[in-house]
Order: structure tokens, then sequence, then C-alpha cells
């Protein structure tokens, strides 16, 4: 059992520590008070509180739609589910990106309101003067960037990203400036293998990858995609622990026949 395992919380230099022992870092998302007590006894490392919340707890196309207020409430009730992992949460579309100052407004809200251990945001060099004016105030931010979500009219597509070199090259030197202006890690969202792993070599930050091989210091998933509750999307970089899907609806079945036919409540089950 790995020594990680034994600590109290998961803090980020926790996670820089486990890099540098070649240790592989643990994320899944979590959104609610319950999924994140199986998801922390469980023994994750960290637990994201994505804006994909956007798409599987409120039925959204995009990542775009969901607030800062409602992301706010997911990461309270994650936070109040959690003892070990640390939690990182998502900063919504459009709360940081135009300005510095709202940036900073947006990231302390989530540390003051919502409980956050730190925030994760999208984009490099772009987003930058956002960035540093976040993590002066004493807040860490995790990076991200690959396929970028928020982003998805520009690309108009969720296909691998950096397959071309003048993009590869941007990303890495996007890593690079992350890691220059003090970020504790970068989420590696579907881009190559090959690509990842010259990134993951490049910074002593940790990287994530979700989609972007094996080569990265720790792995992300969507829970909800990774006990099989998502029936409808199915990536080539989505491994299924179990198939909750069919094991809900069947139990769901059976309790309206049992319930139709008077088989529940029986005599045990009254009072």
């Amino acid at each position: 059992m790995s020594v990680h395992s034994e600590i109290k919380r998961v803090t980020t230099e926790t996670l820089r520590k486990m890099k540098f022992d070649k240790e592989k870092i643990t994320m899944l998302t979590a959104y609610d008070f319950t999924t994140a007590k199986m998801v922390d006894a469980g023994g994750v490392d960290t637990i994201l509180v994505g804006d994909s919340a956007a798409n599987v707890m409120a039925g959204f196309e995009t990542t775009l739609p969901i607030t800062l207020d409602q992301m706010i409430y997911h990461t309270q009730s994650v936070v109040r589910g959690t003892d070990r992992a640390l939690v990182i949460a998502d900063l919504p579309f459009g709360t940081y990106q135009s300005n510095p100052d709202i940036a900073l407004q947006s990231a302390v809200r989530m540390m003051k309101e919502g409980g956050a251990h730190a925030i994760k945001i999208e984009g490099g060099k772009e987003i930058s003067k956002s960035i540093k004016k976040i993590i002066n105030a004493g807040i860490p931010i995790m990076g991200h960037l690959g396929l970028t979500p928020q982003s998805i009219y520009q690309f108009g597509t969720y296909k691998v990203r950096a397959k071309e070199e003048a993009e590869a090259e941007k990303l890495i030197n996007d890593a690079k400036l992350l890691e220059e202006l003090g970020c504790f890690g970068v989420v590696l969202e579907k881009i190559p293998a090959d690509l990842a792993k010259r990134v993951t070599e490049s910074i002593s930050i940790p990287t994530i990858g979700i989609g972007a091989g094996a080569n990265c210091d720790g792995q992300v998933l969507v829970y909800h995609d990774m006990v099989g509750m998502n029936k409808g999307f199915s990536p080539k970089f989505l491994r299924r622990y179990l198939d909750l899907y069919t094991e809900i609806t069947g139990a769901v079945s059976q309790y309206v026949k049992d319930v139709k036919s008077a088989d529940f409540p029986n005599q045990n089950e009254s009072y």
C-alpha cells in the first residue's frame, strides 16, 4: 500500500511528491454528497467537481450553460462528503476568460462559498493574466489543455486535439507556461499519447490524462461513465467498471412489479 493512502488529506504538495516518486495519481468526478462519500471511501486521490455536471446532472449538450452559483452548490455538496481527497472545482465558462478581476472574484467565491481546495480552468497563454491574478491571491490552480470543452463551439468537434505539429508545439509551450505561472498540475484531454508523454516529461508539475494515454502522471474519468450509468457515451478512452444502468433499471423494474403485485411491502416490512 502506498504511503500516500495513509495521509489524512491529499494536498497539492502530495500530488507533486507523487509525480516525483512516480506514483500514479487517481481522479474521478463527483457532483453530490453521496457520490463523493463513496468515491472518497474508495481511495481516490483527487475529486474533480467538473463543469461536466452540466451534461451528466442537468442534461445539457455542452458544459457552457452551468453557472458559477450552480458549481458552488455542487462543490459544497462534494466537500461535505469528503475526508481525504483533494477537491478541485471547475470555474465555469464566462467566469474567468474576459477579465482577470472577474476571474479572481469567481475563484474567491469558489473557495469561500464552495469550500474547494483548488480550482481548474481551461486554456493557456490566452488566459495567463487571469491565472497570474488568481495564483497571486494564494488560490491553487490546475490547468486544462488539449480538448477544452468550454471552447467546443470554437473547435466544432470533440475529436482528438494537437495532432498537427503547430498545435502540439503550442500545447507544450502552454504547459510550460502554466508551470511558470505557478499552476500545481494540468489536465491533458484527448491528445495523442506520444504528445502527452512529451508534455509530462517536460514539466515538473503533474499531468492528469483523459484520453491522453498511459504516460501521464495520473488519470481522470467521469464517475457516471466509469460506473456505467451513462448508456450512450462510449469513447475509446473509457473503461467501464460497472454496468449500473442495467442494474438500476432492473432494480426499478422489479420494484414496480413487486408493488403492482402487492408483494411489497410484505408482513415483515410492515409495522
